[in-house]
């Protein structure tokens, strides 16, 4: 970076960049963006999200100190705490073993290797991939941590991180298995949220340094990189066109949509919407050139794939995370976010922008063919509106099949939104649960990024939030968790925004009581 600066190229952009900005400072433009600014702020301080914003939570916070989550840190961590009184008795053994000195430093290592894990499970294609991997991994990432606790005492599963919300759904979720229209079906689909569970609880509790979360958002993007790229390549190959994804009718001239390695091309846009601010976030925060530039051009390349998947409700959700992550980073800029958005318009390309006036449009085939999944979603809450019809697709289409609910032309395979399907599978405490956790998770992070942290912390932990707000939006129109795998990311991007507001509360408590220099 120093080498660009001094030389002849480095001047030449230095000087016409100060040019640029010298006629910005004093252009009517700069008046009216500064004067929009001041009133977004003024409005936005008196506002009720404001006062939503900084109240804080009663549950969340009694729950941190409560009896309750005292005994299951102390239930959930005995395994650890036995081992870490056998280490202490034979304290002399274990430290002259080289298997168990290389146990402890991998052990210690938890987060890179929940990196290394995740990177596996995105860059995967689809048909090789197997569910059971991801189950696997997070076994074996739960043993590592305990094998790190057997020495350490400070890593130990940590359920104030974790939350109230997030172990009630959990429970919920458990609990709609066994009471299930058909429990037999629904076993599988357990599994696949035990996996969910195993990556949150091990993940918030091995992050322990701000190098521990850049490795992992560092891997996230690296991830979306792969992806991203190997869509653009499709691209270029050509995707043959299915029109079961599109109405070819209101969308003449489209090409195929890219799925990368996840077979379908909405699954493929919604983990590039999970992914993008992560990358946004590390462009902003890394400190090396050469981290800023692998970062933008992830962003890039993951940007140009998500316009490629054609994917309507992905490319609104795009547009939420990036406007909460403008928010929650500089909401002086909101106004000129919004100006640059609506001057990016007209530069879309044909086929986006047709695709864009197709989204309200009830003659297009893919939307109009939700309205019976909606209708046929709904009755069935109607008839088991607090134990839902159980956990899992295939319980659910059973219980609607037999009950003669759904009347559409296409076959019945989910719901299409994703509040619905939770509704449907875990019942009212499960869908209240899973929204009290995200939108708890959501407030805590906002309040996180007003603390005095380090700069990677804060950039990351918006990133994730922007990420899961964007997500929980797209999630409106469909069914995230319909591979299980797409439901394995999700869950360790809330793992990472969780991990950032633990870091984010860890060093604003220090600063407060001036034990840290950030």
């Amino acid at each position: 970076m120093e080498y660009l600066e001094n030389s002849v190229v480095g001047r030449v952009l230095l000087s016409i960049w100060y040019v640029v900005y010298r006629w910005y400072e004093g252009s009517g433009v700069c008046r009216l963006l500064r004067g929009l600014s001041r009133t977004w702020t003024r409005w936005f301080h008196g506002s009720a999200l404001m006062n939503l914003v900084v109240r804080d939570g009663i549950f969340p916070k009694a729950w941190r100190d409560s009896f309750f989550c005292a005994l299951g840190e102390t239930l959930v961590n005995l395994p650890a705490a036995i081992l870490h009184w056998i280490y202490r008795k034979g304290k002399p053994l274990f430290e002259n073993s080289f298997f168990a000195q290389l146990g402890f430093a991998m052990g210690a290592q938890t987060p890179t290797a929940i990196g290394w894990l995740m990177l596996a499970v995105m860059l995967f294609p689809y048909e090789h991939w197997d569910n059971r991997y991801s189950l696997m991994g997070f076994l074996l990432m739960a043993l590592l941590f305990l094998a790190g606790g057997m020495r350490n005492r400070s890593l130990r599963v940590d359920l104030k991180s974790i939350g109230p919300y997030a172990l009630i759904f959990a429970g919920a979720v458990c609990l709609s298995w066994p009471v299930s229209y058909s429990s037999t079906l629904s076993m599988r689909f357990l599994f696949f949220h035990l996996t969910a569970m195993l990556c949150v609880g091990v993940t918030v509790s091995a992050v322990e340094h701000v190098d521990d979360l850049k490795r992992l958002a560092g891997f996230a993007v690296l991830a979306l990189f792969g992806v991203s790229a190997y869509g653009v390549v499709q691209r270029i190959q050509g995707v043959e066109i299915n029109y079961s994804y599109v109405d070819p009718l209101l969308n003449e001239g489209m090409p195929g949509r890219v799925f990368s390695v996840f077979e379908n091309p909405n699954a493929f846009a919604e983990v590039l919407v999970m992914l993008l601010p992560l990358a946004a976030a590390l462009v902003l925060c890394s400190r090396s050139w050469w981290g800023r530039l692998g970062a933008l051009c992830a962003a890039g390349v993951g940007a140009i794939a998500l316009g490629m998947t054609y994917s309507r409700a992905s490319w609104i959700g795009a547009a939420v995370a990036a406007a909460v992550f403008v928010f929650l980073w500089n909401r002086k800029l909101i106004p000129g976010f919004l100006l640059l958005g609506l001057c990016a318009i007209p530069f879309l390309p044909d086929t986006i922008f047709n695709r864009v006036l197709t989204i309200f449009n009830l003659k297009d085939s893919s939307t109009s063919s939700r309205f019976p999944l909606y209708a046929a979603a709904l009755e069935m809450i109607q008839t088991r509106p607090v134990r839902g019809a159980g956990l899992g697709t295939d319980a659910v289409r059973l219980a609607i099949k037999d009950m003669n609910l759904y009347h559409g032309i296409a076959p019945f395979v989910h719901s299409h939104n994703l509040y619905l399907q939770i509704w449907l599978e875990t019942g009212l405490l499960g869908v209240i649960s899973y929204l009290a956790a995200m939108l708890s998770g959501l407030k805590s992070a906002a309040k996180a990024c007003k603390l005095r942290c380090p700069r990677e912390v804060r950039l990351i932990t918006i990133g994730a939030a922007a990420a899961v707000a964007g997500i929980l939006v797209d999630c409106l129109a469909d069914y995230l968790w319909n591979y299980p795998r797409v439901m394995v990311i999700f869950w360790f991007l809330f793992a990472i925004l969780l991990s950032g507001v633990k870091l984010a509360r860890r060093y604003g408590q220090k600063a407060e009581t001036g034990g840290v220099e950030l």
